[in-house]
C-alpha cells in the first residue's frame, strides 16, 4: 500500500501539510512515555511528514519502505519506534534482538548517537560493529547480549563467522540508506544476512532515492510493505539554492574557480567539498591548505579514528571546509552546513540528491555550486533529468567559456615533446648539427633558407636508406667501451647465426636409437 505525503512547507513541526496522516504530535503516535519524554527533552514536539507517516505503521510491526528527502527526520523514523517496541524483554548473549545495517561506518555511528539520545530513559545495550574498531572490544559488548545491533554488512560477516554472533533472535531489521546498500555491491552480503535471521522479522527501509530496477530488489527482502512517499524520490529540497558552474577541465582551474567561489560566498558558514576520488580528496585538501583556507579532509582510506575526529571537528566548527569523498553524502547529520561544493560532478545522478542534501537541512536554507566542465556535460544533463528541473548557470554556461590560457605544465610539456623529437633524429644516425636534423629545426630552415630545405631532406632520406653496420669497428665509440652503446647493438650479432649446437654435435646424439651399447 502507498501513502503519499506532500508537505507544503518545511519539517519540524510547522503548520501546513496536505496529507493523509493529519498533522499531529509525537503524542498521538503511539510512542511510549519513555520515548515521548526524550523526545520532548531533545526539542522537538511535532513530527515530520516521514516520521508521522511510518512511525504508527512501524509500531504495528508492519515491512515499511520510506522514501523521503534528506534531512526529514528518517533516522528517528526508525529509532522511536524501535525503542518503544524493545521496552518489552532483554537480549541473551551474542543474541541480538534487532539489527541496522548502514552503508558506512559514519552513518552507523551516527545512529548510534541517536539512540543514545532517545533512548536515555532505556536500559538498553546498543553494539556498534565497524572497521577500525578492534574485535576484542566488540566481542565483549556482545558477550553481554545486544539489544540493538548497528553495524555495516562486512564486519557484522566477520563477527558471524568467527563464532561470536547468533542471529535467529533478530526481531527487526532495517536496512537504511536501502538503494546505496543495493547498489553499492552490497547485494551478496545483504541477501546472505537475510537467510542469516528469521523470516517473520519486521524489515523497515528509508532512503532518499529508489530507483525502479532497486525496488525491485528491495521487493524480496520486504512481505506487504507499506511504502510511505514525503515527496517524490529523487527530489531536491526547495530551500537549496542550485547553481552550475562552467569551468575549462584541467584540475588546476578548477582548484581557481572552487577558490573564487568560496571567496565570493559572503554568508558562507561552513561547507562541504565533494570530490569523486580520494586522491582527488587528498590534492584539493592540500591546495586549499597551501592557500590559507581552514579546511580537513574525509575518505575512506583514512583510519576510523582519524574519520570520527575530523568529522567532530567540522561539526565543532574548528574547520570551516571539509573536503570529503561520497563516504559524507549519505545521511550524516550535521544540521547548520550552509553551503555545498561538487568539486567533480557525481558520476550517478542519484548521489547528486545526497550531496547537496548536506545543506538546507530542516527547513534551513543552503546553497549547493557545482563544477561542470565538457566532459561532466552528460552527467550533468542526467542529474537535471533525475530530478525533473533545470539548473541555472552562474555567469554562463560552458558556451560563454573564455579559451583557456596556457598553462607552466602546458610549456614543460611542450618543450619536452621537442627534446624527445631531437633524441629521435640522433637516434637515427649523428647530430642535428650534421645530417639528421629535427623536424623543428626544418621548419625554421623553411622560413630562413628555403632554398636549402629540399637538399637537406634529400640527405636525411639517404641517411635513412644507409646500410648500418654492426661491426665494433664500425661503433662510433672505441671498442672496448661496451656501456655508451650496449642498448643500440644488444640484439645483434658479429658472428654467424647459430645452429642447435652449433658445428660440434655432440657424441650421444649420434648414437642410433637401436644400437646395441
Amino acid at each position: 500500500m502507498r501513502h503519499a505525503i506532500t508537505p507544503t512547507q518545511s519539517e519540524y513541526g510547522r503548520t501546513g501539510t496536505e496529507t493523509v496522516f493529519p498533522l499531529t504530535t509525537f503524542a498521538d503516535l503511539g510512542l511510549s512515555q519513555k520515548v515521548l519524554s526524550a523526545v520532548t527533552d531533545a526539542g522537538y514536539t511535532v513530527p515530520t511528514p516521514i516520521q508521522a507517516g511510518a512511525i504508527p505503521f512501524a509500531l504495528e510491526r508492519r515491512d515499511i519502505c520510506g522514501i523521503a528527502q534528506t534531512g526529514t527526520g528518517k533516522t528517528a523514523s526508525f529509532v522511536l519506534p524501535m525503542l518503544s517496541l524493545l521496552e518489552k524483554g532483554r537480549a541473551r548473549a551474542r543474541m541480538p534482538r534487532t539489527l541496522i545495517l548502514e552503508p558506512t561506518r559514519e552513518l552507523a555511528a551516527q545512529v548510534a548517537e541517536n539512540f543514545e539520545k532517545y533512548g536515555k530513559n532505556h536500559r538498553l545495550n546498543v553494539a556498534l560493529l565497524i572497521g577500525g574498531v578492534s574485535f576484542e572490544d566488540q566481542d565483549r559488548k556482545l558477550e553481554r547480549g545486544a539489544d540493538v545491533l548497528i553495524c555495516t554488512p562486512g564486519r557484522l560477516l566477520d563477527h558471524f563467522e568467527r563464532g561470536k554472533l547468533l542471529m535467529s533472535g533478530v526481531e527487526i531489521l532495517v536496512i537504511d540508506e536501502a538503494d546505496r546498500m543495493l547498489d553499492m555491491g552490497f547485494i551478496p552480503d545483504i541477501e546472505r544476512i537475510a537467510k542469516l535471521i528469521p523470516f517473520t522479522r519486521q524489515t523497515l527501509f528509508f532512503s532518499a532515492t529508489m530507483p525502479s530496477e532497486i525496488q525491485k530488489l528491495a521487493d524480496r527482502f520486504l512481505q506487504n510493505p507499506e511504502r510511505i512517499e514525503v515527496a517524490k524520490p529523487a527530489s531536491t529540497a526547495k530551500t537549496v539554492t542550485q547553481r552550475f558552474v562552467a569551468s575549462h577541465g584541467k584540475d588546476y582551474e578548477k582548484r581557481a574557480v572552487l577558490r573564487d567561489l568560496v571567496k565570493a560566498q559572503t554568508d558562507l558558514k561552513n561547507a562541504i567539498i565533494f570530490c569523486n576520488r580520494k586522491k582527488d580528496v587528498s590534492e584539493l585538501f592540500r591546495s586549499l591548505d597551501r592557500h590559507g583556507f581552514s579546511a580537513g579532509a574525509l575518505h575512506g582510506d583514512m583510519d576510523q579514528r582519524s574519520r570520527m575526529a575530523m568529522l567532530q571537528n567540522f561539526k565543532d566548527g574548528n574547520l570551516q571546509l571539509l573536503v570529503a569523498s561520497d563516504v559524507a553524502a549519505r545521511g550524516l547529520d550535521i544540521p547548520d552546513v550552509s553551503h555545498v561544493f561538487n568539486f567533480d560532478v557525481p558520476i550517478h545522478s542519484e548521489d547528486y540528491v545526497h550531496r547537496i542534501g548536506r545543506t538546507g537541512r530542516a527547513g534551513r536554507s543552503g546553497a549547493a555550486f557545482t563544477i561542470v566542465t565538457r566532459h561532466d556535460q552528460k552527467h550533468a544533463d542526467a542529474i537535471e533529468k533525475l530530478i525533473g528541473e533545470k539548473v541555472e548557470w552562474l555567469s554562463g554556461d560552458l558556451s560563454a567559456l573564455p579559451p583557456p590560457e596556457p598553462s607552466r605544465d602546458d610549456d614543460r610539456s611542450r618543450r619536452k615533446g621537442r627534446d624527445k623529437d631531437r633524441g629521435r633524429a640522433k637516434g637515427r644516425g649523428g647530430h642535428k648539427s650534421d645530417i639528421a636534423v629535427a623536424d623543428n629545426d626544418v621548419e625554421t630552415m623553411e622560413t630562413a633558407a628555403p632554398a636549402k630545405v629540399e637538399s637537406v631532406k634529400q640527405e636525411r632520406k639517404a641517411e635513412q636508406h644507409k646500410p648500418q653496420h654492426n661491426t665494433r669497428a664500425a661503433r662510433p665509440y672505441p671498442a672496448n667501451d661496451d656501456n655508451r652503446d650496449r642498448r643500440r647493438y644488444r640484439d645483434h650479432d658479429d658472428g654467424p647465426t647459430p645452429v642447435g649446437f652449433g658445428d660440434e654435435i655432440p657424441a650421444f646424439m649420434l648414437i642410433t636409437a637401436n644400437a646395441k651399447i
